[in-house]
């Protein structure tokens, strides 16, 4: 072999061994002063080039997004730093803090998309005519339990749930403001709950209390009723619900029963975890992988629709692409902790990962738990790429990939998201607790009037 070679192997490999080396020594690393235009930070011009990239090319979203991603990551390898390091290093210490949510939202945007198909495949949705009205109402009855079913689901399993009955009782003709009020309830209806929704649960694991997010419930559940009954109006215009369930329909309940054990492991895993382990839950990607298991202990029984995958695929890249470059932002720490500053993160939160802001708000302490948690759960429903519910369901339904034609036809999501913020403010007050702090449940059934306090005057 050429002594060329040779050299070249040792400094490669001498190389890898530094950059493994280097995070480690990375640990009291003070992030240098930012690069900036007009006083903006680089980073930040770059991901908003980005996220106007997708809104325009939505039928190249993945390149966009990948070639976001990679601009950024250059940028701040060569020219400017990372929070935990500089150069290759500080990259490969960043994706060490963020693989685990990376690996989780695959496995659960892939994973989801087989269990929606095993459940459509089932023929149960056929059936569900025969039980929901004729009218209008039996398309806001499906939001109603697609809202239910997030609130002990993770949102993503919902909204393809939802998804799925929607492609049959309605012959595969829904509207695109009836697919965005699907993501809204399943966002909705995961908000008050610390099973229900990714951002929910850090909470949880963080030391609140699940009774301090509870009060979220009044405003997604005011929230449903008013974009839910403008979508269901929509809906029965474009397309009405099949009225009477097929003839001699034959359910497949081994189906079934393969979904119902997918679910439960989901369930079992996350309460199990986070009750056990606490904040160690955060070191490995448990429910993707419990998702996966599962699939894959009850292939033998049904297979799964393995043809699939690829577009799954592709769409948890694109979600992925845009988590990591969001992750990358110099966002440091948030506005005061205030309720105007949870309702300008729901709108936020549309835009930039919702997962970030989370961790910086339970950092940060502070807040009224339930209205943050409406508020960054609730707020990704208003562009489709918000939440990892919406990019789940533009796998069921591509012509959804337009943020254009989500917000006109999705309108009524940004109305009940206001609506139902302001409702909760009345009616709850804004309560701030610290992390973790006993009383974090405590003081949500105070008088409307005290309420009246917490309002701009």
């Amino acid at each position: 072999m050429p002594r060329s070679l040779n050299l070249r192997t040792i400094l490669v490999a001498a190389a890898f061994v530094l950059t493994l080396a280097l995070p480690a020594m990375a640990e009291g690393f003070e992030r240098p002063p930012l690069p900036m235009v007009a006083g903006i930070p680089v980073d930040f011009i770059l991901f908003a080039m980005t996220l106007i990239g997708v809104a325009i090319f939505h039928h190249y979203t993945l390149q966009v997004a990948a070639t976001g991603l990679t601009v950024i990551t250059l940028y701040n390898i060569f020219f400017s730093s990372f929070k935990h390091g500089l150069g290759i290093a500080g990259f490969v210490n960043h994706l060490g803090h963020e693989w685990v949510v990376v690996v989780n939202l695959f496995c659960l945007l892939t994973g989801f998309a087989l269990l929606a198909n095993h459940f459509e495949e089932s023929e149960l949705p056929k059936l569900l005519p025969k039980y929901l009205p004729d009218d209008w109402k039996g398309a806001f009855a499906l939001l109603v339990m697609t809202f239910f079913l997030s609130s002990f689901l993770d949102n993503i399993a919902a909204a393809m749930i939802g998804g799925a009955i929607a492609q049959t009782v309605f012959n595969r003709k829904v509207h695109i403001g009836y697919i965005a009020a699907i993501v809204a309830a399943s966002n909705a209806g995961g908000a008050g709950s610390v099973v229900g929704d990714t951002t929910t649960t850090m909470m949880w694991i963080s030391g609140v209390s699940p009774l301090a997010v509870l009060h979220a419930f009044v405003a997604s559940g005011t929230a449903l009723v008013v974009f839910g009954i403008p979508a269901a109006l929509q809906q029965h215009k474009h397309s009405p619900i099949v009225k009477d369930a097929p003839a001699n329909l034959h359910i497949d309940w081994a189906r079934m029963g393969v979904v119902g054990v997918i679910l439960a492991a989901a369930i079992g895993v996350n309460v199990f975890v986070n009750i056990r382990l606490g904040e160690a839950a955060e070191s490995f990607p448990f429910i993707g992988v419990a998702v996966w298991a599962a699939l894959l202990a009850t292939a033998p029984w049904r297979t799964p629709t393995w043809g699939l995958l690829p577009d799954a695929a592709k769409g948890s890249c694109f979600l992925l692409a845009l988590v990591l470059s969001a992750t990358m932002m110099p966002v440091e720490k948030l506005p005061a902790a205030a309720w105007q500053t949870a309702f300008g993160l729901g709108f936020l939160s549309s835009v930039f990962d919702n997962i970030p802001l989370t961790a910086l708000a339970i950092k940060q302490g502070g807040y009224d738990w339930g209205v943050l948690a409406y508020s960054v759960g609730f707020g990704g429903s208003m562009i489709w790429f918000g939440s990892s519910a919406g990019v789940a369901i533009t796998n069921l339904y591509p012509e959804a990939k337009s943020v254009g034609r989500w917000v006109t036809s999705g309108w009524h999501v940004l109305v009940g998201y206001v609506v139902g913020f302001f409702v909760m403010l009345a009616l709850v007050g804004w309560h701030p607790t610290e992390k973790g702090h006993a009383s974090a449940a405590e003081g949500h059934g105070a008088p409307i009037e005290a309420a009246a306090e917490a309002m701009p005057h």
